[in-house]
C-alpha cells in the first residue's frame, strides 16, 4: 500500500484524527427522481482507498449488523422498514440495533483499536436524525461528515436494483421477481419521509450519479481532501478486471536487458488471448440468461507496461482491433544490485541486506533497487486509472505489478503484498461489488516459463520473483501456508481450474 512507513503515538496519520462519516440516503427509486443511493458501493470503496493510504478505517454496516443479530427481511416484523406508525416492540427493536450498532463504532475509536476513520452506513435520511448522530459523535471528539448519494439517472438505478440489490444477504434464496418488488416498496415507503442534506452548519459532501458530480461544504484539511478526490473518479458500472503476466522472454533473467517474447512467449500470448475472448463471451452469455443487464457498449481495454514482454503479449489483442494502452509506470520492481542473481548468490554477496530482506519484504530495499513501498506508491496512478475506468480491463503486467494491485482491490494489509501468488498461465478475475469483490482465477497454460522450483520461477528475474512467489511470506520471514482458494462469484461459469488467490474481506 502507499501508506507512510512511519507510525504516530496515537495510530491516526496527517494530522487528521477521528473522522465519522455517515453515509445518507436511499439505496435506489421507483421513478426518476433526485433521490439518494449507492451508499454501500461507495462506501465499501472510501474503505478500501484510505486502508490503501494506511489509514485505519472500518464500515460499519448498520443493515449487516441487523442481519446478524435478527436474520434476513423474511425474519423482522412487517413494520420493521416501514416509516411513520410502529408497533412499541418493532421501535424498541429498531433502537436497540442503532445504538449497539453505533457503541461499536465507539469502540472502534477508543484505545484499544485506535480506528481514524468509520464509515457508518446507513440510510440517515431525515435531518433529525442526522443532526442527533453528529451531536453525539462531536461530543466524543470525532469530526463528522456527511456523505449523500443522489441518484438523477433512472438507468443507473434500475441497473442498481436489477444488479446489486437482488444480490443482498436481506433476499438470499428469493426470486429475483419478488425480491425487487419487496425493495421497491421498501423505497417508494421511506421515499416519502428523505430530507436531502442541506444543512450548512455541519461538513458535507454530495455525490451525484456516483461521481458524475460532486459537491461539499465546508470540508477541510488534507486526509478529507483525499477522499474528495477518490469520489471523484469512482463509478459503479459492473464490469470485469483481469489479471495475466506477461509471456516467457528470451532473457528471463535480466531487468536491464529488456529482452522480446520466446517462441513460446508468442503462442501463450495467442492462448492467452482466445482464453480472454472467450471468458468474456461465456459471462455475458450467462448474465444474459440470468435477466441480468447486460451494457453492448462495454468493449474490452488492455492495460501493459512499456517493456517488450509486456507489450508484446498483447500483440493478439491489437490484430482483433482491442484497445491497448502502455504504461510506462507499470514496469516491474528494479531489483537493483540483486539483478541477475540467484537467491543462492545473492544470500552469498549480500548476507546482511538479504537477513533484512527476509525480515520485511515488502519495506526493505536492496541497494540500488526498489521496495515494495516504492512500487505501491508508484502505482498510486494506476489505482486512481483503474478506478475511473468504465469498461471490461485486462492488465497484462508483472508479478510484482499484479501483487500489488490485487492487493489493493483484494483489501489486503502491507505485509501480505509479496505473499500473492501470481502464476504465469493463470488468469485472475475480479468484479468490483457492492457487497465486497469477488474474485477467481483460472489455469489457462503450463508451457514454458510457468515451472517452480521451491516457489521460484526457474529462469526468471530472480528478485522478482522471489519477493513474489515464495507463498504467504511474512514480515519476520517465516514461510506460512499456501494462500486459501477464493470462493467462485456468485452465479458464475465454473472455472475449469481455479487457483490460489487470498480471500477478499
Amino acid at each position: 500500500m502507499a501508506a507512510p512507513l512511519y507510525t504516530t503515538d496515537s495510530g491516526r496519520l496527517f494530522h487528521a484524527g477521528k473522522i465519522l462519516i455517515v453515509a445518507v440516503g436511499l439505496p435506489g427509486l421507483p421513478r426518476p427522481c433526485p433521490i439518494a443511493r449507492g451508499k454501500t458501493h461507495i462506501s465499501r470503496a472510501l474503505e478500501r482507498y484510505l486502508r490503501w493510504m494506511g489509514v485505519t478505517t472500518q464500515v460499519f454496516s448498520l443493515g449487516d449488523y441487523r442481519r446478524r443479530q435478527l436474520g434476513g427481511a423474511e425474519d423482522l416484523p412487517r413494520d420493521y422498514f416501514t416509516n411513520g406508525q410502529k408497533t412499541p416492540e418493532t421501535q424498541v427493536l429498531r433502537k436497540k440495533i442503532k445504538d449497539s450498532c453505533e457503541q461499536l463504532i465507539l469502540d472502534f475509536f477508543g484505545d484499544d483499536e485506535r480506528g481514524q476513520v468509520a464509515i457508518y452506513d446507513a440510510n440517515n435520511g431525515t435531518k433529525a436524525s442526522r443532526r442527533a448522530l453528529g451531536e453525539k459523535f462531536e461530543k466524543e471528539g470525532v469530526h463528522v461528515i456527511f456523505l449523500e448519494s443522489m441518484c438523477t439517472n433512472q438507468e443507473i438505478v434500475m441497473s442498481n436494483v436489477r444488479n446489486v440489490k437482488i444480490a443482498s444477504p436481506d433476499y438470499k434464496g428469493w426470486e429475483p421477481d419478488k425480491a425487487v418488488e419487496d425493495y421497491m416498496n421498501r423505497i417508494r415507503d421511506h421515499e416519502r419521509y428523505y430530507e436531502p442534506v442541506d444543512e450548512r452548519d455541519w461538513p458535507w459532501i454530495k455525490n451525484i450519479n456516483v461521481g458524475e458530480k460532486v459537491m461539499v461544504n465546508k470540508i477541510q484539511g488534507y486526509l478529507q481532501s483525499r477522499m474528495i478526490f477518490f469520489l471523484m473518479n469512482i463509478h459503479n458500472r459492473y464490469r470485469t478486471i483481469y489479471f495475466a503476466r506477461s509471456g516467457q522472454s528470451l532473457i528471463e533473467h535480466s531487468y536491464r536487458a529488456d529482452s522480446d517474447l520466446s517462441p513460446a512467449g508468442w503462442e501463450y500470448a495467442e492462448t492467452l488471448k482466445n482464453f480472454v475472448i472467450d471468458r468474456r463471451r461465456k459471462t455475458l452469455e450467462h448474465r444474459r440468461s440470468l435477466g441480468l443487464p447486460v451494457d453492448d457498449n462495454n468493449k474490452l481495454v488492455v492495460w501493459t507496461s512499456a517493456r517488450r514482454r509486456s507489450h508484446h503479449t498483447a500483440w493478439p489483442f491489437l490484430q482483433e482491433g482491442v484497445r491497448v494502452v502502455e504504461k510506462p509506470i507499470m514496469s516491474e520492481i528494479n531489483p537493483g544490485v540483486w539483478d541477475g542473481l540467484s537467491p543462492e548468490l545473492a544470500r552469498e554477496r549480500y548476507p546482511d541486506e538479504w537477513d533484512r530482506f527476509l525480515k520485511d519484504p515488502y519495506a526493505h530495499r536492496a541497494p540500488r533497487a526498489e521496495s515494495y513501498h516504492d512500487l505501491s506508491v508508484r502505482l498510486e496512478p494506476v489505482i486512481v486509472e483503474l478506478e475511473r475506468e468504465q469498461n471490461d480491463l485486462l492488465i497484462i503486467g508483472h508479478a510484482s505489478v499484479i501483487r500489488c494491485l490485487l492487493a489493493y482491490l483484494i483489501g489486503l494489509p502491507a505485509s501480505e503484498v509479496p505473499a500473492v501468488e501470481i502464476a504465469r498461465g493463470d488468469l485472475v478475475e475480479v468484479v468490483p461489488a457492492s457487497y465486497g469483490v469477488h474474485s477467481q482465477a483460472f489455469h489457462f497454460w503450463s508451457g514454458p516459463g510457468r515451472s517452480y522450483d521451491e516457489g521460484i520461477e526457474t529462469g526468471t528475474n530472480y528478485y522478482e520473483n522471489y519477493a513474489e512467489a515464495t507463498a504467504g511470506k511474512k514480515k519476520d520471514g517465516k514461510e506460512s501456508a499456501a494462500a486459501e482458494t477464493v470462493p467462485q462469484t456468485q452465479n458464475a461459469p465454473q472455472s475449469p481450474t481455479p487457483v490460489s488467490l487470498p480471500k477478499s474481506p
